[in-house]
């Protein structure tokens, strides 16, 4: 039997508006060890549309899905019960991270998978390889792959440290400009009519597309960060109070990334200004105000830094309200008791 053919995919050199959305696919494209995108938005915002659309752009890569009701054993691989039992020998038999090893692997409605396949994907997102020590056997494999996650927030929400662990976030909103809504509307009504010819009409700038990720992945490892990066990104992350160095190291992935797509020769002050929001709206402290998070805090008075502003009490502390006292009736002792001596 013949399997079925795989329906057209959606061009990405054809989607319309999220513009930061498109961006964060093709860095963590470019750098797989960026940990991935986490995109949140409402339902029909192409969330799905653009994943799929990304794999078709690198080479040879496969587009792995991985199903909300997916177990460890589906998700990490486990022992080839068939040929335990038939050969009496121990192999492994892959999971998803396996297949998507130089692909995309897309996760939709991550916010509803358990911790346990959550922490694994990530540990493999961010390390390039995975190791399965269980059932008798220790095997270690490639996993390097573009990890894309979507959820929708009204549904629940990710736990602060598995949150951390996506290296960017995007958030997504519906469309409201009227000529990007209905740009993207004659686009897909476009490709549903006619995908074939859809797709040639594009077809040049999708292999342009495919062209600079090539070759932004082949020299971003070499790409040298300035003293003047390094700086700007640690007063970044120093402002946003983003907990340990993970945000520091994905800030300079990103803008490295951003400077190998743009054929720069090293990331600028610029580059990492560009990629701050996304790699710090989901590290950035609650208390922090995300319009004056772009620069360092101010410095008390004097050497002590830590010392709060001159005044009474606390930087910010509003002075207590009086409250009105009303009298109360004197308690009346129950039948039987004796009163109280006075002293």
């Amino acid at each position: 039997m013949t399997p079925a053919a795989l329906p057209p995919v959606f061009p990405f050199a054809a989607l319309a508006g999220q513009p930061e959305m498109r961006l964060a696919l093709l860095l963590a494209a470019i750098d797989p060890a960026l940990g991935g995108v986490l995109i949140e938005g409402p339902r029909g915002t192409a969330k799905s549309t653009a994943a799929r659309a990304l794999a078709e752009l690198l080479p040879g890569a496969a587009f792995v899905t991985l199903p909300l009701g997916a177990s460890l054993d589906h998700l990490v691989g486990s022992l080839d019960l068939g040929e335990a039992l038939a050969e009496h020998t121990l192999r492994f038999k892959p999971g998803l991270l396996a297949r998507a090893d130089g692909g995309v692997l897309y996760v939709d409605e991550v916010n509803l998978l358990p911790d346990l396949l959550i922490d694994a994907l990530l540990d493999a997102a961010s390390s390039g390889v995975h190791t399965v020590e269980r059932d008798g056997i220790s095997h270690t494999h490639a996993a390097r792959f573009t990890l894309i996650g979507t959820m929708n927030p009204e549904e629940g929400e990710l736990r602060p440290q598995l949150l951390d662990r996506f290296g960017l976030c995007v958030h997504l909103s519906n469309l409201t400009d009227p000529v990007e809504r209905e740009q993207a509307v004659r686009q897909r009504l476009a490709f549903d009519t006619d995908p074939v010819a859809f797709r040639a009409r594009h077809a040049d700038a999708q292999a342009r597309l495919a062209a600079g990720l090539v070759r932004a992945r082949e020299v971003v490892a070499t790409l040298p960060c300035p003293d003047a990066v390094f700086a700007r990104v640690t007063t970044l992350c120093l402002a946003a109070r983003a907990d340990g160095l993970r945000a520091d190291l994905v800030l300079l992935r990103a803008a490295r990334a951003l400077a190998a797509w743009e054929g720069a020769a090293a990331p600028t002050v610029e580059h990492v200004g560009r990629v701050a929001p996304m790699v710090l709206r989901h590290r950035r402290h609650p208390d922090t105000d995300t319009d004056t998070a772009a620069s360092p805090p101010p410095a008390a008075a004097g050497n002590d830094t830590t010392a709060p502003p001159s005044g009474d009490g606390q930087w910010g502390e509003m002075p207590p309200e009086p409250v009105g006292i009303t009298p109360v009736k004197p308690l009346r002792p129950l039948d039987g008791a004796t009163p109280a001596k006075k002293a």
